[in-house]
């Protein structure tokens, strides 16, 4: 649920990983919470962590010819020496980065009018104020994936923003180049999913340099269960919303309760527990075609 290193810089606690720094470098641990509703539970879902840091770790892998990443090593033996008490805590759930200048804001991916990007368009037929084709469905593949990135909120949610937004808060050359990224990255995540049996509805990035003017490079966590929409495609029927691999199972349980969605948060029964890790379970199979080791 939490780490505890004496000895090594606690750097911050978010809602899914403890950092440690290094100096030049951060030391990423994913623990097992899990938020909802933007708030952390007081239970656990067993081997979370570990399935958000293997299947980071294939992404990384997948989309290196794409784009640079900040993985240094997942290798427990090439942390720094004061990491190396904890080697057995760490092992397959952390990973040693490179320390980047984040950009503030994340980078969306919509493939299909989902979450979020679905209210919008009952109100507006528009997504972060891009406009769409009228009669679209729940759940519909876009005409064309979009970039529709959102601002990053210290607290609360994130809000969704337009790309014109985006340009004035980065930049006009750095909002492109992060819109051709994402997009890219998108459009090859999505056809490796669909090999897979899988559709990638929506994702999101972040991306950081490691030294002013230097090149954008891919950070954070990538096209995990937290980060991103899954859905099988022999189930997929557009109309409503989809069977999905992420913590939608949690959300779904706590919507049958009278919780207002404050913190504290409900403790989870042990049924949803162990649905939750098999989903998450399952979402990695089903990317990396091998079971989670």
């Amino acid at each position: 649920m939490q780490s505890d290193f004496p000895g090594l810089q606690l750097l911050s606690r978010g809602k899914v990983r403890d950092i440690y720094d290094f100096g030049d470098r951060l030391l990423l641990v994913a623990s097992d919470r899990l938020s909802a509703f933007d708030v952390v539970l007081p239970t656990p879902i067993p081997e979370k962590g570990r399935v958000l840091t293997q299947l980071s770790l294939f992404w990384f892998d997948l989309l290196a010819d794409v784009v640079p990443n900040h993985l240094i090593s997942a290798r427990t033996e090439d942390f720094p020496a004061a990491a190396q008490p904890y080697a057995g805590a760490l092992r397959g759930r952390s990973m040693l980065v490179r320390k980047l200048q984040m950009m503030p804001i994340e980078c969306v991916v919509r493939g299909y009018l989902a979450g979020s990007g679905w209210k919008e368009y009952q109100r507006s037929q528009s997504v972060c104020g891009i406009q769409l084709p009228p009669g679209l469905r729940e759940s519909d593949r876009l005409p064309t994936p979009l970039f529709t990135p959102s601002t990053k909120a210290q607290t609360g949610h994130d809000e969704n923003i337009s790309p014109t937004q985006a340009a004035q808060l980065v930049g006009a050359a750095d909002a492109a180049e992060l819109a051709r990224l994402s997009l890219e990255i998108y459009r090859r995540a999505a056809t490796h999913a669909e090999a897979r049996g899988l559709i990638l509805a929506d994702t999101k990035f972040e991306f950081g340099r490691a030294a002013a003017g230097g090149p954008l490079i891919l950070a954070d966590e990538v096209l995990t269960p937290d980060s991103s929409r899954y859905w099988p495609r022999a189930r997929y029927a557009p109309g409503h919303g989809q069977e999905s691999f992420d913590k939608q199972y949690v959300r779904d349980y706590l919507e049958t309760l009278s919780w207002n969605k404050q913190p504290p948060g409900p403790e989870l029964p042990a049924k949803v527990v162990a649905a939750t890790t098999a989903k998450y379970r399952e979402a990695y199979e089903w990317v990396a075609g091998h079971p989670l080791s």
